[in-house]
């Protein structure tokens, strides 16, 4: 099987709200700033992996509290409760001028690469609050697949092992908080390519790390890298 080229994306890499859309989030800046608004972390980690492995990094920093670039059109959560009540031809504005943008991006790139007969990894940058609901999420990493996909879930184990030989502390997790087969972009790319040509991880960090930042961030970072650059 040849090597698969490495793509990267970050759908929740920041919390800016396009001016034009400012009125929305008066006295929601709380709400904004929080899990809700963004993943924190994620952009960090997936600019730290595309430089490590030279590879291509698509990435937003609109809040997804306009529009979640993870969510499929018609899905409930594509809008937030700030952004649901937009007229249809403002929130068709917002598609077109944030969500497809990033989702064409990632969808050209791989469908090129793999029409240059060059099979693809694509590794979605995430991160997760550490309670919700009052709930603590009991893990440190999390590794999202599809389990029918017999290349993700081959590269998610060796990923996870070999990051659990380096850090043995650290508390892994397989397709938690969420199922891989949830809606999501590398669910939707699924349904166009084929695993012979592409293979799609969503990693879930959790944001207790970037919240708390120095040595412990560094090293899940380098760690995760240097796991990823061992198994491929």
């Amino acid at each position: 099987m040849k090597r698969r080229t490495l793509i990267i994306s970050c759908e929740h890499g920041g919390r800016v709200v396009p001016a034009a859309y400012a009125a929305l989030f008066d006295g929601h800046g709380a709400l904004l700033d929080s899990h809700r608004g963004w993943d924190p972390g994620a952009l960090m980690f997936a600019r730290q992996m595309a430089k490590a492995f030279d590879a291509k990094l698509v990435a937003s920093r609109t809040t997804r509290l306009l529009v979640d670039l993870n969510r499929s059109i018609g899905h409930r959560s594509l809008f937030s409760e700030l952004s649901s009540g937009l007229t249809r031809s403002a929130r068709r504005e917002v598609v077109d001028r944030f969500y497809r943008p990033h989702r064409d991006a990632i969808e050209g790139e791989i469908a090129r690469r793999i029409a240059a007969g060059r099979p693809v990894l694509h590794i979605a940058s995430h991160s997760f609050t550490p309670v919700l609901g009052g709930v603590v999420r009991q893990a440190d990493v999390g590794f999202l697949y599809d389990p029918r996909r017999a290349s993700e879930a081959g590269l998610a184990q060796r990923w996870l092992v070999e990051l659990a030989r380096r850090a043995p502390a650290l508390r892994l997790r397989r397709n938690y908080p969420y199922r891989g087969r949830g809606d999501g972009l590398a669910t939707a790319l699924r349904r166009r390519f084929p695993d012979t040509a592409y293979t799609g991880i969503e990693l879930e960090l959790n944001q207790r790390f970037a919240a708390q930042g120095g040595a412990a961030w560094g090293r899940l970072r380098a760690d995760l890298i240097a796991a990823l650059t061992a198994v491929l």
